[in-house]
């Protein structure tokens, strides 16, 4: 962990590790830079010419120190290791003003963009094999945390994200951890955190104000955002009430009964149990809401493993609802494309890779948030042509208010992360081990062989991976 003691320049010494380039996201938690380690650091050896995201949190509220987001984070992060999560590169605090900040490596993309570039750019679908492979990994991870009794509680396609260079390119990280936490055996309900996940991405017993749940929750985020994946726009586009701190949010329920259908007690039992249900007889129990079709709106037949593993996701019994190691398992993971460890790499011989733009830096902010620096070149690839610096960009939420985007909260979305030794205590998972192979006959195609040979490399040792199914 480095410190905030200046040295031999007014710098804090930290913070002469690193070469900064510039802002590239900005939230209710604080700021992320982009930056590199210097040549000179001992670290950067065996990480040269890799870019590094920088997290910096604000002050607590009651400005007494660290906010207890950024401790609950770091603590999580520190334990964590796995292929498809971020980890932590390094933490420093600037003793001047107590700030924090927290490296990993960056990450190019998130879902987000991708989703994005495909709706508004390419007006194109995602094919199906980067959507298994996007879905599998964002499951392996969330199986992992699961495993070791963390939920994310904040699953939303801004905060997946996706390597785009290097030997993890097309690898998806798990990302944000400031809403995390460890839910064996709580002392205090669960309810007693507040609200938590995006409202697009919240699951109904959330909306209904359940005091206690489970895993369940970050299973029906990744429902959501399969189907987004899937269509290319959110599935349920509620609007929040945000004047109260009631959790019960009418109209982003409605979204989700206009297609999934009215709730009843018959299949799901604890409904009754839950305080808003009991107590919206006007709105909830009074509206009955006739099931337009999951299908309908996905476009897939609903008797196919895709749906099938969808509509098992969006089940509206919390024990009931799929869990990571099941979906897992699911048999859309066993049939052609199989999902591959690199999800960015063309489907088909001939198929054109996509390039996804990568996020935009403000080269004029320095750490502390001013605009103090000189225009500076991106990351190696992203520079224009000719070597020209890079002009300043809007503030990535100006960026999608002038766009008229999805809302999003970009906290922690702009970072990946990699390098942080795992600590003792933690269930070890496999990290990774996707299938790759694609068919057998006729010549390989380049991309094949990429392909097998990522397969090789990956050891195949997790014996939960999918195999597919002789066909006759």
């Amino acid at each position: 962990m480095g410190d905030g003691r200046a040295g031999a320049s007014n710098r804090p010494a930290w913070l002469q590790q690193y070469d900064l380039i510039g802002k590239i996201g900005e939230g209710t938690y604080g700021l992320v830079f982009l930056a590199r380690l210097k040549p000179t650091h001992p670290q950067a050896a065996g990480r040269r010419g890799s870019p590094i995201a920088i997290k910096k949190f604000k002050q607590s509220k009651e400005g007494d120190g660290v906010s207890p987001t950024a401790i609950r984070e770091i603590m999580l992060l520190r334990e964590i290791n796995h292929e498809n999560v971020v980890k932590l590169v390094n933490v420093h605090i600037n003793h001047a003003d107590m700030s924090l900040y927290l490296a990993f490596d960056y990450a190019e993309h998130d879902l987000y963009e991708v989703i994005r570039h495909h709706r508004e750019k390419l007006n194109l679908a995602i094919n199906q094999y980067t959507v298994k492979s996007l879905l599998w990994q964002l499951l392996n991870g969330l199986n992992y945390l699961h495993s070791n009794w963390i939920i994310h509680r904040d699953l939303k396609p801004s905060n997946i994200l996706v390597m785009g260079e290097g030997e993890e390119h097309g690898i998806i990280k798990i990302a944000d951890f400031g809403l995390a936490r460890i839910y064996q055996a709580p002392l205090k309900p669960l309810s007693d955190n507040g609200v938590v996940v995006t409202i697009w991405y919240r699951a109904p017993e959330l909306l209904l104000g359940a005091k206690h749940y489970t895993s369940a929750v970050d299973m029906w985020a990744v429902g959501c955002i399969f189907a987004e994946l899937l269509t290319l726009k959110p599935l349920f586009q509620g609007v929040e009430a945000k004047a109260t701190p009631n959790p019960f949010q009418l109209d982003q329920l409605d979204k989700i009964f206009k297609v999934l259908g009215h709730p009843t007690v018959e299949k799901w039992p604890t409904l009754a149990n839950l305080p808003c249900w009991q107590n919206d007889q006007q709105h909830i129990q009074g509206h009955k809401y006739e099931n337009t079709g999951l299908h309908t709106i996905v476009h897939l037949p609903q008797k196919g493993p895709a749906f099938d593993l969808l509509s098992r996701m969006l089940e509206y019994d919390p024990r009931k609802r799929i869990t990571a190691a099941q979906a897992l398992e699911h048999e859309y993971f066993r049939m052609d494309p199989l999902p591959g460890r690199n999800a960015l790499i063309p489907s088909q011989p001939g198929e054109k890779i996509v390039a996804y733009p990568i996020r935009p830096v403000d080269t004029s902010t320095d750490f502390e948030g001013t605009t103090s620096l000189q225009p500076t070149q991106l990351p190696s690839g992203n520079a224009p042509p000719g070597g020209q610096p890079v002009p300043r960009q809007l503030p990535r939420q100006m960026q999608q208010q002038a766009m008229g985007g999805m809302p999003r909260m970009p906290a922690g979305a702009n970072m990946g992360a990699f390098g942080a030794a795992p600590q003792a205590g933690m269930v070890g998972l496999n990290p990774g081990n996707i299938p790759m192979q694609r068919g057998a006959g006729g010549q390989a195609h380049p991309h094949q062989l990429r392909r097998k040979a990522d397969q090789q490399g990956m050891g195949m040792q997790n014996p939960g991976y999918p195999q597919q199914k002789r066909r006759f």
